[in-house]
């Protein structure tokens, strides 16, 4: 079954009347930004020393799929990832992002009443890096239609592969870099099935060796990063594409947002 979403994504009507709601009243932002500082813990958790913790293994590299489970697991999605040049040469890493279109299910926050709310994510490596902000949401739909965007993400929520497992780390060693390998692979996992609508790009293969291909699961694009290195099991492989690449969901894209995050800082030498 699909994600269960808030009356946000009913319609332009709910929609409306949510925002005029949250006008009137100005509701209590503090369950959406507690969602935005975990956010920001996870990443610098990720952006630490390897090490293993509650079952999970943290630090190392890891890619903009990590910040896509991530921020969907808080009741959002990513908007905008890109890299811009740093104060002392390099480069930031940069996630923009949109909470608030799901109640985290650990809080008792009115569905009515839980505001969307929009941050910024910049950081390099080693997890003092990472700066959060909040950040005026954008007002209009990333395809250009007239409507609003909050409801578009909405949706964008509901047409995301159902499960919690759906957007985890597994490998992809024993597949044929090529379309025809990448969807036997989402068959083997049970990523798809019969009744999902796939459509998958040529794909690309990068300098390392890793293979990036965008598809088309149903209305979705998503991007599926291949990769037979023995570090590939840790990373998430499939992930819904940023808002801002849903249009276009072209290789390049894909191959592009496949590249590692960050560094464990005990192996930066």
């Amino acid at each position: 079954m699909p994600l269960t979403v808030t009356a946000l994504v009913a319609g332009a009507m709910g929609v409306a009347g949510t925002l005029l709601f949250q006008s009137i009243v100005a509701p209590d932002t503090s369950a959406v930004d507690h969602q935005a500082v975990r956010i920001a813990d996870e990443l610098r958790w990720d952006l630490s020393v390897a090490r293993t913790s509650g079952g999970r293994f943290h630090g190392g590299p890891f890619t903009q799929g990590t910040i896509v489970a991530q921020v969907r697991a808080h009741g959002g999605v990513l908007l905008r990832a890109r890299a811009e040049p740093g104060k002392g040469g390099g480069s930031v890493n940069v996630a923009e992002v949109m909470l608030g279109l799901i109640p985290p299910r650990e809080d008792t926050v009115a569905a009515d009443a839980y505001p969307v709310r929009c941050y910024r994510y910049t950081f390099t490596r080693g997890p003092y890096s990472v700066k959060r902000s909040d950040l005026t949401c954008p007002a209009a739909r990333t395809d250009g239609a007239p409507g609003s965007l909050v409801a578009q993400m909405g949706v964008l929520l509901t047409q995301q592969l159902a499960g919690t497992a759906a957007y985890q780390p597994m490998t992809t060693t024993g597949y044929a870099h090529t379309p025809e390998g990448a969807l036997e692979f989402l068959k083997d996992k049970r990523l798809i099935t019969a009744a999902d609508t796939v459509l998958p790009s040529p794909g690309k293969t990068g300098s390392t060796g890793v293979y990036a291909l965008a598809l088309r699961i149903n209305a979705t694009c998503h991007y599926l990063r291949m990769d037979s290195s023995s570090l590939a099991s840790t990373l998430v492989p499939l992930w819904p594409a940023p808002a801002n690449d849903q249009k276009t969901c072209t290789s390049d894209e894909a191959l592009t947002a496949a590249a590692l995050y960050g560094i464990d800082p005990s192996m930066a030498g």
